[in-house]
């Protein structure tokens, strides 16, 4: 798809403009200008991997990755899905860009939201810059926790990593019951400690550029306390929660018994009525190198 992939601008503000137009998320927007992705198309969500996306989206109305999309030619996803485009055209045009999981401040006052953004270098700045593909412009200008929001350069309070909430939340810092897929959602694998086992987990292997999707289970997740190894998930977050973390590090970590993403996880998806096993060994060809 290298000539497809040539039409995207070279910078991150225009990468992020093409990026908005290619995913419409699967539950619908709060305000009702679109409503929940039901049917077939529902399991859109499961593209896990970026060339079948662009495959979709090529499927989708006129074949070219630059324009204007009505919903209707736009995959069904969620925040993972438009980052992970995000970081694809990114790395297409040879910017070093990643995955981060974690917690946004800026969508429901009072509450850490489940969420996902990207992480782009900043040689100038010899910095990671906290970028956010999904949200509009018009909702960074009127973000409704704390005033307007630069979607190019988000400050680390308003979108907070895994490991950092994990600290936080161990130090009794912020209180673990805030952080949510969504407030309203009873589930309690999507509340509290269990949410913020899985974004240390999470975090750490799209740090190691193995992009998991957010319903995907193994090892530790599965256990029936979110608390049952907290030493272990201590020691992940401290060693992963500065941008700077070595690359050694996290492959020393994403290889950890309970941690490694093995061949075969469970799968969560809103798709499909009850758990499923994936095979994911593709996924894993990104791991760093110890």
């Amino acid at each position: 798809m290298a000539a497809w992939l040539a039409e995207v601008p070279v910078d991150i503000a225009g990468i992020r403009q093409v990026s908005q137009e290619l995913v419409v998320h699967y539950t619908g927007a709060t305000d009702g200008s679109f409503v929940p992705v039901r049917g077939e198309r529902l399991r859109e969500v499961d593209l896990r991997y970026a060339d079948a996306m662009l495959r979709r989206l090529r499927a989708l109305g006129e074949p070219r990755l630059v324009r204007a999309r009505p919903l209707s030619e736009r995959i069904a996803g969620c925040c993972r899905d438009f980052t992970l485009l995000f970081v694809t055209l990114a790395r297409a045009k040879g910017i070093p860009a990643r995955l981060r999981v974690g917690y946004g401040t800026y969508f429901r006052p009072g509450w850490w939201l489940d969420h996902v953004v990207a992480e782009v270098w900043d040689g100038a700045a010899a910095r990671w810059r906290l970028v956010e593909p999904e949200i509009t412009d018009s909702f960074a200008r009127d973000s409704a926790a704390g005033g307007r929001l630069d979607p190019l350069d988000l400050p680390p309070d308003r979108f907070v990593t895994g490991p950092r909430a994990w600290l936080a939340a161990r130090a009794g810092e912020i209180d673990p019951e805030r952080c949510v897929v969504a407030p309203d959602l009873d589930e309690p694998y999507t509340r509290g400690w269990s949410s913020l086992r899985a974004h240390v987990v999470l975090d750490l292997a799209a740090l190691a550029k193995v992009e998991m999707v957010l319903w995907d289970q193994w090892g530790l997740l599965d256990d029936a306390d979110p608390l049952a190894r907290a030493p272990l998930l201590d020691a992940v977050a401290r060693d992963t929660a500065d941008p700077a973390v070595r690359a050694a590090t996290v492959a020393r970590w994403i290889g950890h018994d309970g941690i490694a993403v093995p061949d075969t996880v469970t799968s969560y998806s809103p798709a499909w009525q009850g758990p499923r096993p994936v095979d994911v060994r593709r996924a894993r060809g990104g791991v760093l190198p110890a």
